[in-house]
């Protein structure tokens, strides 16, 4: 039976590719951003290549319109079967004068990547709930990881984005937390680090990464597959990630 999903954030990058990768799978995949005009690029973008989409109207930044959002979905659909938090950002990248971390571009940071996560979990996990094997995605990385942060062999440990490694890990809080609410129902809660992507996150990125976004979209549709089950974890293309 086909399943429905909805990925934030899904416009363009990384949560297209991934809205792509799960109605290849032959679920119906509900797309959503802020700009009505992007949102319909991209849904008639899908459509064109024979998917089965939708669209819904989705600020993560703004709660009336996460929980107008999750109005309309329930009207549309008697469950959800995967909610993939992808929507974020990352303004470190193009912020300067910074001595460590801009107080504006830390709030505007954990805002989105984290208050925003939350606010679509809370609207949305009602109709996740009525799934018989329901999936939340919480789209990290391994920049988030504590012990990664604190290894000074790690290739990220010279990467200065302390609002951003900030956010993921908090997200990865989130994501324990949430796991161990959900004990003992049929939501699964992962945390799953797609990889460097060669997205317009950051301008570094573009040139730099050495994924395509329908690579790391390979990675997050796993995270959300009927077949496997890493509850309460943080996993990337290798497997588990340390907290």
């Amino acid at each position: 039976m086909s399943r429905t999903v909805l990925v934030t954030g899904s416009t363009r990058g990384l949560g297209l590719a991934t809205a792509r990768r799960f109605a290849r799978a032959g679920d119906h995949v509900v797309l959503s951003g802020r700009s009505e005009a992007a949102l319909g690029r991209a849904v008639d973008l899908l459509r064109r290549e024979g998917l089965e989409v939708s669209g819904v109207g989705l600020d993560v930044d703004s709660e009336v319109s996460v929980r107008c959002a999750a109005q309309e979905l329930s009207r549309r659909h008697d469950r959800l079967d995967v909610l993939v938090n992808n929507a974020g950002i990352l303004p470190e990248a193009t912020s300067t004068g910074a001595a460590f971390a801009e107080p504006s571009v830390l709030a505007r940071t954990l805002h989105t990547n984290v208050v925003g996560a939350a606010a679509v979990i809370e609207a949305f996990l009602p109709l996740v709930l009525r799934s018989a094997d329901g999936r939340v995605v919480n789209v990290s990385s391994t920049m988030g990881s504590l012990t990664d942060h604190a290894d000074p062999s790690s290739p990220y440990a010279a990467t200065a984005v302390p609002a951003y490694r900030a956010s993921k890990a908090a997200l990865n809080s989130l994501t324990v937390s949430l796991a161990r609410r959900l004990e003992g129902t049929s939501v699964v809660v992962t945390a799953v680090c797609p990889g460097f992507v060669q997205t317009d996150l950051t301008p570094m990125s573009r040139d730099l990464a050495p994924l395509t976004a329908d690579e790391a979209a390979e990675v997050v549709w796993r995270a959300g597959s009927a077949t496997e089950r890493p509850a309460g974890r943080f996993v990337d293309a290798a497997g588990v990630v340390p907290w």
